[in-house]
């Protein structure tokens, strides 16, 4: 009877133990670790998490010299009704009052509500950044305040420029966004923010 004898096989190593391997080889935590401060450094608890951009000066002045005179018109209506009543001023606006349908003191009134109204709503245009995506002011015609909010998933591209950003979303619409006074900051926080959630950036000489 013949006897076949087989070639003993070499023992195949052991697989690593994940769990107790103290080797050089990076753990998860090693390789994103940066990512993993990054996050910490981004924590929705932050106050800075929502970050306003109100609009430039110079976009606010016409509304400053609306309330400015409207406050001016209110200062001389109640210095007349509390003033000397031999005064020309006085028999206009005073004594005028009694074949008026409106008092002046009313009307005085309502203009320095305007005013304010007008102040208010210039302070409203501008660009909020939260940590769930931006928000943009507008007015409209006839100082109609819309805004218009977009998650980070809908934008697809951001254009940048010294004037402003615009947003590509992922429709293949462009909105650009409201200017505001801190340009270059907001571009600034955007940046970081496209850089965390994977958005295109063009920049714009």
């Amino acid at each position: 009877m013949q006897t076949v004898t087989t070639p003993a096989r070499e023992p195949t190593p052991p697989l690593p133990d994940v769990a107790t391997d103290d080797g050089d080889r990076p753990s998860i935590t090693e390789v994103n670790g940066t990512v993993a401060r990054f996050e910490m450094a981004y924590s929705p608890d932050k106050e800075d998490e929502r970050m306003v951009f109100g609009p430039p000066v110079w976009s606010r002045i016409p509304s400053y010299v609306f309330g400015v005179l409207c406050l001016a018109l209110v200062i001389v209506v109640a210095a007349t009704y509390f003033g000397p009543s031999n005064t020309r001023l006085y028999v206009w606006i005073v004594e005028g009052d009694r074949g008026r349908p409106i008092p002046s003191a009313a009307l005085a009134f309502i203009v320095l509500v305007s005013g304010l109204a007008t102040v208010v709503r210039a302070h409203m245009r501008g660009v909020v950044v939260t940590k769930d995506g931006i928000e943009a002011r507008y007015l409209l015609p006839m100082g109609v305040p819309r805004v218009k909010r977009w998650q980070w998933a809908q934008v697809h591209r951001m254009v940048m420029d010294g004037r402003g950003v615009m947003l590509e979303l992922w429709d293949s619409s462009y909105e650009r966004l409201p200017s505001v006074g801190e340009t270059s900051r907001l571009i600034g926080v955007l940046n970081h923010a496209a850089s965390k959630h994977g958005i295109v950036i063009t920049q714009l000489d």
